[in-house]
């Protein structure tokens, strides 16, 4: 047990996309950083030992984020390791994609029980166990503002992470706990280029104001300041998507 006071988070999908870039990110702010990820421990291990030999401190453990068990157990492996948490970020996410029409209802399931149910479930722990001075930040999409075709499922199961956090910032009332939502554009993740021919990922790109779609990194430096500096920024869902409308 390290027994530190420094501070913690906890990153849920932070064994790639934009869970790793906030994962890194965070640990080169100095914060110790605990990956959560469920499938590919390889990637996992990679993040971790990509945050040590950049000498920062990390922790791999494997959640299911929808499992209450799993979730809790998370929760007391960084504070077992670490002294406590002070910042979780639940980037955790499924993506299924469909017109309303033709989606397939067990595929719809699969991803609202990571989606929403998972989010509930991190909510939960977070909500009894993040430190005076901490954040909650989830992870939500800007689909649910550009309403595109075929997005309708996924856009659902986000605009639920949205509310929840607006919610949850409230039931937090007095105990110095921001929890705000950033809501990305298309970015440069295996999420989002599957399935994408680099053709179609160039008419998304010169849609965007920026002439380009995002990176992990640019979504990290908002869940940063979130993190850290940005305490009069509570409740609130955060467009980041270089101003795609």
């Amino acid at each position: 047990m390290n027994g530190t006071t420094d501070r913690v988070a906890i990153v849920t999908g932070g064994s790639r996309g934009i869970g790793r870039a906030a994962a890194e990110r965070l640990a080169a702010d100095g914060l110790a950083v605990v990956i959560a990820y469920v499938g590919n421990q390889a990637e996992a291990d990679a993040a971790v030992a990509g945050i040590q030999d950049a000498g920062g401190r990390a922790l791999a453990v494997r959640a299911d984020v929808a499992d209450e068990a799993a979730v809790a157990a998370l929760f007391d492996a960084a504070e077992r390791h670490f002294g406590g948490v002070d910042v979780v970020v639940n980037a955790a996410g499924v993506m299924v994609l469909a017109p309303v029409a033709d989606i397939d209802l067990v595929a719809l399931d699969r991803m609202h029980r990571t989606n929403v149910r998972g989010t509930f479930v991190v909510g939960q722990q977070a909500a009894r166990r993040v430190r005076g001075g901490g954040a909650i930040i989830n992870v939500s999409t800007s689909v649910t503002r550009l309403s595109t075709p075929g997005y309708a499922a996924y856009a659902a199961s986000k605009a639920a992470v949205e509310a929840l956090s607006l919610v949850l910032a409230r039931e937090l009332r007095g105990r110095d706990v921001t929890v705000n939502a950033v809501a990305p554009g298309p970015t440069a993740t295996a999420l989002f280029l599957e399935g994408k021919s680099a053709e179609l990922v160039e008419q998304i790109a010169a849609q965007n104001p920026m002439g380009r779609i995002g990176t992990p990194g640019d979504v990290a430096e908002v869940i940063s300041a979130l993190a850290g500096p940005a305490r009069w920024i509570n409740g609130q869902t955060l467009f980041v998507n270089g101003g795609q409308a």
